[in-house]
């Protein structure tokens, strides 16, 4: 019959194992506090070239200076978003890897995709936000539609208008102003923005829903003709161009947005370090101006605000494809 161990045996293993945990949380610790001390990577899951890409290189520029260590983007476009997401959930929940999230993957995709291969809230955790942008109904220059009343009235009937755009995200944003109007656009979607405003030009689709920040050049322009926008306010490019808001539709506001974020196991102390870093970035002169000569304008949400943010954009974007009848894909 085996005997119990002795007190000393026991107090012996403890203080050994205590020991164990001491140096455990030690090395956590001296991680944390000399963190950055190596090369940081940043995931954008589109390609390079676009307005997540280019926010990415220039606000990763921006943490290299501030943080003293160089910051790598690496482009994962794919599955709506997905593959970067997976990507970041391969490496170490130590800030050294980011995610450029934009409304797609962070809170379109749950609403507008079956089976989601990551969930935004539980995996990831928010480092900051960055840009909002809103949303332009544009037509050609040869277009009937001249005002929002006409949007409506044409809309209501046979057949349907043909709108063009590149993202379930900028569908959706229709929808809270085309489910309340009675007025259901035919969806016509493309692979990206260039098409899109082709085609709008050229009169192959009636109205295109497209980012302002490629398409608000078109329109000043005269390329083609903005109707209607829909952010809080017009667009100050645009100062002619009415918003949704005022003009009846007060729930149909919309912006795509971008931001940064890690692995949901990342040290509270560390994103503290890296929304520190952005918040300094955002504040900066040159920032600003960046961020509105590319059409947007400036979202310097802390970790906090970003989190109640994306809760609250899920909840829209939920509401839209439900009062819409959008059915999510497989």
């Amino acid at each position: 019959m085996k005997t119990a161990p002795s007190r000393r045996c026991l107090l012996a293993s403890c203080l050994v194992l205590g020991l164990s945990g001491l140096c455990n949380i030690s090395s956590a610790l001296a991680q944390v506090s000399n963190f950055p001390s190596k090369p940081i990577k940043v995931l954008v899951p589109f390609t390079a070239g676009s307005g997540s890409d280019v926010y990415a290189r220039f606000f990763g520029k921006k943490l290299s200076e501030i943080l003293g260590q160089p910051v790598i983007v690496e482009n994962k476009p794919g599955a709506g978003g997905a593959l970067a997401v997976q990507s970041l959930k391969n490496e170490p929940a130590d800030g050294y890897t980011l995610l450029l999230g934009s409304n797609s993957p962070m809170a379109v995709n749950v609403v507008t995709v079956k089976n989601l291969a990551y969930d935004p809230v539980a995996d990831l955790r928010p480092v900051a936000g960055m840009t909002r942008s809103m949303a332009v109904f544009m037509v050609g220059n040869d277009s009937p539609l001249r005002t929002v009343a006409d949007l409506e009235q044409r809309g209501r009937k046979q057949p349907p208008l043909n709108a063009g755009t590149y993202s379930p995200g900028y569908q959706l944003a229709a929808a809270q102003f085309t489910s309340k109007a009675g007025a259901p656009f035919q969806t016509v979607m493309y692979k990206g923005l260039s098409q899109t405003i082709t085609d709008v030009i050229g009169n192959q689709i009636d109205l295109a829903v497209v980012d302002s920040t490629g398409s608000v050049a078109t329109a000043t322009s005269g390329k083609a003709r903005a109707l209607v926008v829909t952010g809080d306010t017009r667009h100050p490019e645009l100062p002619n161009v009415p918003t949704l808001k005022e003009s009846g539709y007060p729930e149909a506001v919309h912006y795509s947005w971008t931001s940064f974020w890690v692995a949901a196991q990342t040290p509270d102390a560390t994103v503290k370090i890296l929304a520190d870093a952005m918040q300094k970035a955002l504040a900066q002169p040159d920032s600003k101006v960046f961020i509105e000569q590319t059409g947007a304008e400036v979202m310097p949400f802390g970790p906090e605000a970003m989190r109640v943010f994306q809760l609250a954009e899920i909840e829209r974007f939920r509401k839209a494809a439900k009062d819409s009848g959008f059915k999510p894909e497989d």
